[in-house]
């Protein structure tokens, strides 16, 4: 499955998600509502992959947890806020570095419109 292909398939996931559910919940809820429904395309789906950080050429556990990992190429991370700041774009970045993980995609679910709280994040730099 292409990146194109795997993106919009999570997309449309989240949607259907958004849809069923609508805004104002917690993050928690979406994230199992999503993975619920990527599960359920046959995606092979991991949730709260824990990432060394790389400090001095040192693997260390600090704690790092993505919220998703699908097909074990694109990286998922969830949020319930009002608005995506630049905060969130450098905490996807950072896995996307850390994991060496070329695609990621940011879902703000407490948006009214989904595709408005949709972030997608290539190779680093935002598209």
């Amino acid at each position: 499955m292409t990146y194109k292909e795997l993106s919009y398939s999570v997309v449309g996931a989240a949607i259907n998600v958004h849809k069923e559910l609508g805004p104002g919940l917690l993050e928690k809820v979406y994230q199992e509502c999503l993975f619920y429904e990527l599960s359920n395309l046959g995606l092979c789906v991991e949730k709260e992959i824990g990432i060394p950080l790389s400090y001095k050429g040192v693997k260390l556990e600090c704690g790092f947890r993505m919220d998703m990992l699908v097909e074990n190429k694109l990286v998922i991370e969830t949020k319930t806020v009002a608005e995506i700041h630049d905060i969130h774009l450098a905490q996807l970045l950072s896995y996307l570095k850390q994991g060496d993980y070329k695609l990621g995609l940011l879902i703000n679910f407490n948006s009214v419109h989904l595709k408005n709280g949709i972030r997608r994040v290539v190779n680093g730099l935002e598209e």
